[in-house]
């Protein structure tokens, strides 16, 4: 009796079929919360995020330093945690546009939309995970704050006054969110990395110095200049209800905005 070997069934183009995986079939989609966690770990888990933050790092430690040898170092809690807070606003949003662009950017849109299709669903998630790097951006800049200004008290011997007001501290994180929000915006609207980067930064600075320059325009820069408008809740000062319509006008402008023409991007782009 010789034994008969049997050959799998091959396909039209004469490959043969891959091998049937067993076990049960998933019913269910990605949870959400697991895209946003993976979307804010792409803010921290590349080369570029990293050195980003480490630079970011460095900035704050020597604006720290120096507030230390100025004036003896007697700038009060609420003062160290302004100077730390302020890098932060304007650069880490950088790190959520490399998290915005980096289907793109670093060819990984195939992987993430073959595993979740459903683009809005990452476009949230994006939008999320900037929320949550913004609280914890707030979290290390009142953390710094309080370490430069207890260093200022034991070494310096600054008379520090530990006190922040509640509205500085608020004013200060909506900052921060839109700020992220923003960043994740121009990302997402013009998908290319270093186009995002210059928008963001050169963009509402060259309109608020126009704003500024033409008189003609000065009324209209008030309500669409996103930076003079959140002057007011980083000072911490009291906030108007027509100091609030003017920030929720230059929000719609430059964070509402982008965000919706990058939801319209990403769900009618290519991807490659």
């Amino acid at each position: 009796m010789s034994a008969v070997t049997q050959t799998p069934p091959r396909t039209s183009s004469g490959a043969a079929p891959l091998p049937r995986i067993d076990g049960p079939r998933p019913t269910t989609g990605i949870p959400f919360a697991r895209l946003a966690l993976v979307e804010l770990r792409k803010q921290v888990d590349t080369r570029a995020g990293r050195w980003l933050l480490l630079t970011i790092g460095l900035v704050v430690a020597g604006i720290v330093t120096i507030m230390l040898f100025v004036g003896g170092g007697a700038h009060g809690y609420e003062g160290y945690f302004g100077a730390t807070a302020l890098p932060l606003m304007l650069l880490v949003p950088v790190v959520g546009i490399l998290a915005a662009t980096a289907e793109w950017s670093q060819r990984t849109g195939l992987t993430t939309f073959a595993l979740e299709p459903r683009r809005d669903r990452v476009v949230l998630a994006k939008v999320v995970a900037s929320l949550v790097a913004a609280a914890a951006c707030l979290v290390a800049a009142l953390a710094l704050a309080a370490l430069a200004s207890l260093v200022a008290v034991q070494v310096r011997g600054a008379d520090s006054a530990w006190s922040l007001s509640a509205g500085m501290l608020w004013g200060v994180a909506l900052v921060l969110a839109l700020s992220l929000a923003q960043g994740v915006g121009f990302g997402l609207s013009l998908l290319n990395t270093p186009a995002a980067i210059v928008g963001y930064l050169v963009l509402p600075t060259v309109w608020s110095i126009v704003t500024g320059l033409v008189e003609q325009m000065r009324t209209v820069g008030q309500w669409l200049d996103i930076g003079a408008a959140t002057e007011p809740l980083l000072e911490g000062a009291a906030v108007s209800a027509r100091d609030w319509a003017q920030i929720g006008t230059s929000s719609l402008l430059w964070v509402v905005l982008p965000l919706a023409i990058g939801l319209w991007r990403v769900r009618r782009s290519e991807v490659k």
